[in-house]
């Protein structure tokens, strides 16, 4: 076979595993929908935001918007963990860092959480919601799909790390330290490291038990 030849069917190969046109188009609609909706919730409380917002500030249609993701609802929480995508890739980092000490993972882990959430501009808008301005419930009392994200995110870096942990002590666990870093975050009591040594003192015979002493 030519040379040439070779190579245009290689590039072809190459192309086809590249990621899929649609596929592309539909994420980078998503992440404008989204920067748009971080764009609003700057200048208004999210309660005031229509979905109509979201879609001119987009330079979409407001059928293409709901086309997307159905409702407000669904298009809130898929926004919430968008951006809760941020604090989790920091979490990872830092339980894999303390692989040798789940304890101190624990610990490292809300600690960073609760520090880049601190300062978040998204994130202190929660924060001074006094429960009108409609963005509160996104990650309280309408947050199964965030708490279930992150639960499932957390639980599978866990699992990594430390193999030996039972499926059911890594999901119980991150399920917890999701919950804990929830209510912290939107009822803040002391700095993110005294919470978080506090935090990881209280639970840690259960980590000692379900990561670290399942190993030995």
């Amino acid at each position: 076979m030519p040379a040439a030849a070779a190579a245009t069917m290689e590039a072809m190969a190459q192309a086809r595993e590249r990621t899929p046109y649609a596929v592309a188009a539909r994420q980078l609609l998503r992440d404008t929908l989204f920067d748009a909706a971080r764009d609003e919730l700057g200048q208004r409380p999210w309660a005031e935001v229509t979905m109509a917002d979201i879609a001119r500030a987009a330079g979409v249609s407001r059928q293409t918007l709901y086309k997307e993701f159905g409702t407000r609802d669904e298009f809130s929480a898929a926004f919430v963990i968008r951006e809760g995508e941020r604090f989790l890739d920091a979490v990872e980092r830092a339980v894999r860092e303390h692989l040798d000490d789940p304890a101190a993972a624990v610990s490292a882990a809300l600690e960073v959480f609760l520090a880049t959430a601190g300062e978040d501009p998204l994130m202190r808008l929660l924060l001074s919601d006094d429960g009108t301005g409609g963005m509160l419930p996104l990650v309280t009392t309408r947050s199964m799909p965030v708490v279930t994200w992150a639960s499932a995110r957390l639980a599978a870096v866990m699992r990594d790390g430390w193999p030996h942990a039972s499926e059911h002590d890594a999901q119980l666990l991150a399920e917890t330290l999701v919950r804990l870093a929830i209510s912290y975050v939107t009822v803040p009591k002391g700095t993110p490291a005294a919470t978080a040594r506090d935090a990881a003192a209280l639970l840690g015979p259960y980590i000692e038990r379900a990561l670290d002493s399942g190993g030995a």
